[in-house]
């Protein structure tokens, strides 16, 4: 069956203006032209395509540094390359630690120092953001892989109760999968996680994404997943974690909104979380698009960040 998406429906009334300004010419079609999966063929589209999502994402990236009072510095945990966000002056020695899995389709990074620096500075906890591989070069499970080995390379410092983890979209995904790897391997968990506008299926469509817009060319979740997915079977449950046992995961923040195309993929984790018993605070936004707090300043967005700020506090106290 051939997927139709819709159109774009209105903009709620109940969205701030503020968003509103922001989100209209986003969620314009004509706006945003779509990545398809013949550029993530294309080495140089796909080379364009990644320069300029960084280009976009700078100004904004850069705004928010200076507003939340933080530094950013390269580095390499575990032999992985990463960035280290943190509150300006705070000692390196600090005890607790947050780690960012950012968001970007598993193709590109569409916001690590979006997503973390606004984090770094509520909370006071140093960040590290992983630069993890990216499909189509390297489709599952390197990116877990790299995720792993970083969270080994914190646990040579630090306690796991006082580790967090948390991403948005694809990094959310990533994070509930290095989750499943975790309990599948043995190891320590953290003392919390965010799933921020994420999922925990890759092999059905939310839906959702029957009454939205989709988020890549036309094509459901599913398909936009083709690249890093390749040939593992969608049914694994160290790629579709809600598929396998989630007992005894640390207490998890589950994060939506009502425009958000993966809003009933979040549900599901949701459900799935609670029937095994994790303990999930779950948050929907009114009328906001896909990872909001990423992309758009606005009063949703300043909520949405001291929600994810004040759940990762709450576990790990200092």
């Amino acid at each position: 069956m051939t997927y139709t998406p819709p159109p774009q429906p209105p903009i709620a009334s109940t969205v701030s203006a503020e968003a509103r300004a922001v989100m209209t010419p986003i969620l314009d079609p004509a706006s945003q032209p779509p990545i398809t999966a013949e550029m993530l063929l294309d080495p140089d589209a796909l080379a364009f395509i990644r320069s300029s999502s960084a280009a976009m994402l700078k100004p904004l990236a850069d705004a928010r540094a200076a507003r939340h009072g933080v530094e950013v510095e390269d580095g390499l945990h575990g032999g992985v390359p990463v960035r280290i966000v943190r509150k300006a002056g705070t000692a390196a020695s600090e005890d607790r630690l947050l780690i960012n899995f950012h968001g970007g389709g598993f193709v590109l990074d569409s916001g690590s120092l979006n997503e973390s620096i606004p984090i770094a500075g509520l909370t006071g906890i140093p960040v590290v953001t992983v630069d993890y591989r990216l499909a189509p070069e390297h489709p599952f499970p390197a990116a877990v892989d790299d995720a792993l080995a970083v969270y080994r390379d914190a646990l040579t410092r630090h306690a796991p109760s006082a580790i967090g983890i948390f991403g948005t979209s694809a990094g959310a995904i990533l994070s509930l999968q290095l989750l499943a790897r975790l309990k599948a391997e043995g190891l320590p968990l953290p003392a919390a996680a965010g799933l921020l506008s994420g999922a925990g299926d890759l092999g059905v469509v939310g839906d959702c994404e029957a009454f939205l817009p989709s988020l890549s060319a036309g094509r459901p979740s599913t398909e936009m997943l083709d690249s890093y997915c390749t040939a593992t079977p969608r049914s694994d449950p160290l790629l579709s974690p809600i598929r396998g046992d989630l007992s005894g995961l640390p207490p998890v923040m589950v994060m939506a909104s009502t425009r958000d195309q993966l809003l009933s993929h979040s549900l599901l984790v949701d459900r799935a979380l609670r029937a095994a018993g994790v303990t999930v605070d779950l948050r929907v936004y009114e009328g906001m698009m896909h990872a909001f707090w990423a992309w758009i300043e606005c009063p949703e967005t300043d909520d949405a960040l001291a929600a994810q700020a004040d759940f990762l506090l709450r576990h790990l106290p200092g």
